[in-house]
């Protein structure tokens, strides 16, 4: 059974949810979950002539500088260069799964801009169009997403849940990679997510070569509440499916 993005009705919606709460459920790891949710998407949703509606399919997860292992460290303070010294509790976007129609888009290890983009301070945010748009129209600021008090947390994670959508990816200010836009066809970009209870914020990205409607992306939001009720289940030491030892410890501290 496949879905038709082009339209993804309301009948679509309802099919679509219960199989992909079955897929993503079982994985022993939430990095296991979330490839299984990308790989369903991946396979599942097509368009009138294509059997792959989208391009590429990715799963981020926001996660604590300090229980990452030492490569993603390593990747994220790349990114913020030698100015600022990053605390362990920084927030970074981290891709936890990814499936596309090229070969090195199948695995989160060898993406070269995406493993892990440390989000410092919402100023810095900001000048990242496509995070700060994505967590804006989640219905989330930018510091309860970076710096997530319990309080927070609890309204965030019991009841919010959004949905990301350019539905003219081609010049759009929000994708700043429009050499990637060109190249692959990507003509609408979809995301959606919320926060989890562990204060971490969780997004699912499609990035399609098929126009996608706002009253189809509308319908994403409960296909939010799928994959949330999935990677509810994992607590720190079993996020991602080889974590060193030394980041679980540090993510205890």
């Amino acid at each position: 059974m496949s879905y038709d993005l082009s339209k993804f009705d309301l009948g679509d919606m309802l099919k679509c949810s219960l199989r992909l709460r079955e897929t993503a459920s079982g994985a022993p790891t939430l990095e296991a979950s979330a490839q299984r949710v990308c790989r369903f998407l991946y396979d599942e949703l097509r368009g009138p002539d294509t059997p792959h509606a989208c391009a590429l399919v990715r799963c981020y997860k926001t996660h604590p500088y300090g229980a990452l292992d030492q490569e993603l460290q390593d990747f994220a303070q790349k990114i913020l260069g030698g100015g600022i010294a990053p605390s362990p509790t920084m927030k970074c976007l981290t891709l936890m799964a990814t499936v596309g129609k090229t070969a090195s888009w199948n695995s989160r290890h060898l993406s070269r801009g995406h493993r892990a983009i440390p989000l410092p301070s919402p100023e810095m945010v900001e000048k990242a169009p496509m995070i700060s748009q994505l967590i804006k129209e989640f219905g989330m600021e930018l510091t309860a997403v970076l710096q997530p008090s319990p309080e927070i947390v609890k309204e965030l994670a019991g009841k919010r849940h959004g949905v990301f959508h350019v539905e003219n990816a081609v010049g759009s200010p929000y994708i700043p990679a429009q050499d990637f836009v060109a190249s692959s066809g990507i003509k609408s970009v979809l995301g959606f997510g919320g926060m989890l209870f562990t204060g971490d914020l969780f997004a699912v990205i499609l990035f399609s070569t098929l126009p996608v409607s706002a009253s189809a992306a509308d319908r994403f939001k409960t296909l939010a509440l799928d994959v949330k009720s999935a990677f509810s289940r994992f607590n720190e030491t079993s996020v991602f499916s080889q974590l060193r030892p030394q980041a679980a410890a540090s993510a205890r501290q």
